[in-house]
């Protein structure tokens, strides 16, 4: 209850700081990046001097749009812009996509935006969608990036700053419902019947918390790994994310929902560009950042007394164990 309270509060009251950080010089990658949060995140970013923002999309053809229309509404040359194909569904896709990363003269900032949501069950490839993109496939993408900006924060002398947008929809479900007698969790996930299907959004984004604290915790900020660690949600924010399988009559009660509380993309889209500004502090590692602030204690998922935190230590391996078998040594990074 206590969440929803301080929801309403978030959501009305509280104002989206305006992000001034100078990104002069730097170069951020921004995931999901044709519509939205991305591109309203990858605007901002322009307009705060970015030297070079990667739109990384699935279809190139709308990421070309979405960087014309940039270049366009900020006056900037268009070389600033590059679009390069990135299918999250896709392992093999992530890890083209890493590798061609590793050829950038400098990489500062990552905003990891690309996500799925229905209220439908979906499988790609034999995993529930949810668990294969907003999963397994970000907490991939940030082990693979994680070396690139650590190797750029190295030669450049600037922080690296990796941040995941998550959900404070997490809050909303019990993580005991994840414990399986039996052991591995992933299975229980992935079958059937065993979680209401309109909560997966929601468990994914718990997981993926989970897994970037246990990220951060391996890889504490410090001369080797001059990188900040993040989650961040951006709030409830007007989108289409949520559209994809809704009924007629539910995408109407949204419309007036989203009319009244929701945020616009812009001021969502402030919350990622300070989750990766050069002067968000090293106290903000690992931390889950809402309003552009690191939450207080009592929003800690991790000290939930629902689920301890090894528990939360043993899930994350069990993804690094997933994770290993795509790309071997990513968990190492």
């Amino acid at each position: 209850m206590v969440y929803f309270f301080d929801l309403l509060y978030s959501q009305l009251l509280v104002k989206v700081p305006q992000q001034t950080a100078d990104f002069t010089h730097q170069t951020v990658i921004v995931t999901g990046s044709n519509t939205g949060l991305g591109l309203e995140a990858a605007r901002h970013l322009a307009r705060l001097n970015a030297a070079k923002i990667i739109l990384a999309v699935r279809t190139l053809s709308k990421g070309e749009a979405a960087a014309a229309d940039i270049s366009k509404s900020c006056n900037i040359p268009a070389s600033r812009v590059e679009v390069w194909q990135l299918d999250m569904s896709n392992k093999d896709s992530i890890t083209a996509f890493a590798k061609r990363a590793s050829t950038l003269p400098r990489l500062d900032a990552a905003i990891l935006n690309a996500g799925v949501f229905s209220f439908k069950r979906q499988e790609i490839d034999g995993t529930e969608a949810h668990l294969a993109v907003n999963v397994i496939g970000a907490t991939l993408l940030e082990l693979l990036l994680l070396p690139i900006l650590r190797d750029s924060a190295s030669r450049t002398g600037s922080r690296g700053r990796l941040t995941l947008v998550g959900s404070d929809m997490m809050y909303t479900v019990n993580p005991t419902e994840l414990q399986n007698p039996d052991g591995a969790i992933f299975p229980r996930i992935n079958s059937r019947g065993v979680l209401p299907e309109g909560n997966y959004y929601s468990y994914s984004k718990l997981l993926v918390y989970y897994a970037t604290r246990r990220v951060a915790a391996l890889n504490p900020v410090s001369e080797k790994s001059n990188v900040v660690i993040t989650v961040q949600t951006p709030g409830a924010c007007k989108s289409d994310l949520f559209r994809d399988d809704m009924s007629v009559f539910m995408k109407a009660v949204q419309a007036i929902a989203m009319s009244i509380f929701a945020r616009s993309t812009e001021v969502g889209a402030r919350t990622l560009v300070h989750a990766v500004s050069p002067q968000l502090p090293a106290e903000a590692h690992g931390g889950f950042l809402m309003d552009c602030q690191v939450q207080k204690p009592k929003y800690s998922v991790a000290e939930d007394n629902r689920v301890s935190s090894e528990q939360a230590k043993k899930w994350s391996e069990e993804l690094f164990e997933l994770i290993e078998e795509i790309a071997p040594e990513a968990t190492k990074a």
